[in-house]
């Protein structure tokens, strides 16, 4: 399952769990689906990048998306995916630090390198 959510409280309603930081959206998607393996991903560009923003590999223009998840093979079908779709892939860590490139925070919707993301992401808290 591809995680594409963002939360706006003033769109989706208050949820008091996210609101005080204490879970990401995408641990609140994979508890809802225990049987599914979850992977944050494709939220950190719009919809039309996906289709316009793409790359040959090794372009220097090539920009690179995060992804989070808690199992490793559920993450390199998505990075396949990624991948086939122009982008480079910088693995954030497991399903939690999915934060780290949600809305407001300096990755999001941000247009970056994989080395420029990792450092990024890095600064994320």
């Amino acid at each position: 399952m591809i995680d594409a959510n963002n939360y706006y409280p003033e769109r989706d309603g208050q949820i008091a769990e996210l609101d005080r930081n204490e879970t990401t959206t995408s641990e609140l998607l994979a508890r809802h689906l225990p049987q599914s393996k979850v992977v944050k991903a494709l939220n950190a560009i719009e919809a039309p990048g996906i289709e316009q923003e793409g790359r040959l590999p090794n372009s220097s223009e090539r920009r690179a998306l995060p992804l989070a998840g808690d199992d490793a093979q559920a993450k390199q079908v998505v990075a396949d995916l990624l991948t086939q779709f122009g982008f480079d892939v910088v693995d954030a860590g497991p399903l939690a630090e999915g934060r780290s490139f949600q809305e407001g925070m300096p990755a999001y919707c941000v247009p970056l390198n994989a080395k420029d993301l990792r450092s990024t992401l890095a600064k994320a808290v």
